[in-house]
C-alpha cells in the first residue's frame, strides 16, 4: 500500500506533544526561554522489557552504566515541553521558527525509531492530508530521499549526544530510570542550570563518570524481576520527578 503526505498547517502535531531535541536543539530551546523535560528509560543486560529484534538500536541510542550488580543501558530524551500549544506557534497556528525547527518537526509523519512503523491511525492530520501530496512510501519503503536522511541524522544525534546527556543528568543529580517499555522518569530542571551545565561541559573531554542508576518501577513484580536480573530499585517515593507509567490501567 502507498502512501502520500501533504500537511494541511492544522497544528495538531504542535500541541500538547513533548518533541524529542537533539542536544543543540535543547540548548536553544532553553536560550529561547522553553522548558526541557528530560525523559530516562533503561533496560538490564540481561535485556529484560526488550524485545531481542529492538535490543541493537536500543543499546545504540544507550549509555553503559551501573545499577547493583548489573550492566545497564540508559537511554536518555531531552524534550521540548509543550502542555497545549506549543510556544512556537503563531495565532494562524504557523511555526515562528520554522526554518530552524527541531529535527522531530521536519521528520514527522514518519518515525524515527526503525521498529515502529508509521500508522496513520495512530496520527492527528485530518483525513484531508493523507489524500494528496508526494507519495511518501511506496510499498514499505520510504522514497522521500530527504526525510530519509533527515532520519539517520536524528538516528545519529541519539548516538552521538547520549554520554554528554548521561554527565548532563550527573551533574543535575538526575539518576532514576525506569525500565524500558514499562514506563518514563520524567524531570523538569531547572533550565538556567541546565544551559549552563551544557556550557560548562561544551567542547570538554567527558570524565569518565561512575555511572549509577536506580529503577523507578510500575509494580512489585516488575521489582522482583529487576531485582532477579541483579539491578536496584528505589525505595522512596518520588520527590525530584514524575514517573510516567506505559502498563495499562
Amino acid at each position: 500500500m502507498n502512501t502520500t503526505f501533504s500537511c494541511v498547517g492544522c497544528g495538531k502535531c504542535c500541541n500538547d506533544h513533548h518533541v524529542p531535541l537533539t542536544l543543540s536543539e535543547a540548548r536553544m530551546w532553553a536560550a529561547d526561554g522553553g522548558q526541557v523535560i528530560v525523559l530516562v528509560e533503561a533496560f538490564p543486560g540481561n535485556g529484560l522489557g526488550l524485545p531481542v529484534q529492538q535490543r541493537e538500536h536500543a543499546e545504540h541510542r544507550s549509555a553503559a552504566a551501573r545499577s547493583g550488580e548489573s550492566e545497564v543501558y540508559v537511554a536518555i530524551t531531552f524534550a521540548a515541553y509543550n502542555v497545549g500549544a506549543c510556544r512556537n506557534l503563531d495565532e494562524d497556528n504557523l511555526c515562528r521558527i520554522y526554518e530552524r525547527r527541531p529535527l522531530v518537526c521536519r521528520i514527522y509523519p514518519m518515525e524515527i525509531n526503525p521498529h515502529i512503523p508509521l500508522n496513520i491511525a495512530l496520527k492527528e492530520c485530518p483525513p484531508q492530508s493523507w489524500e494528496n501530496g508526494p507519495q511518501l512510501i511506496v510499498g514499505s519503503e520510504l522514497v522521500d530521499r530527504e526525510l530519509s536522511e533527515l532520519i539517520q541524522l536524528s538516528r545519529q544525534a541519539d548516538r552521538d549526544d547520549i554520554l554528554m546527556k548521561d554527565a548532563i543528568c550527573a551533574l543535575l543529580g538526575i539518576r532514576t530510570t525506569a525500565l524500558k517499555g514499562d514506563g518514563f522518569t520524567a524531570y523538569l530542571p531547572d533550565m538556567n542550570e541546565f544551559a549552563r551545565i551544557i556550557d560548562e561541559l561544551n567542547g570538554q573531554t567527558l570524565p569518565q563518570w561512575n555511572s549509577e542508576w536506580l529503577f523507578h518501577v510500575s509494580s512489585e513484580d516488575i521489582a522482583g524481576q529487576v531485582l532477579a536480573a541483579g539491578a536496584q530499585v528505589v525505595s522512596d517515593a518520588p520527590a525530584s520527578y514524575a514517573f510516567i507509567s506505559l502498563r495499562s490501567a
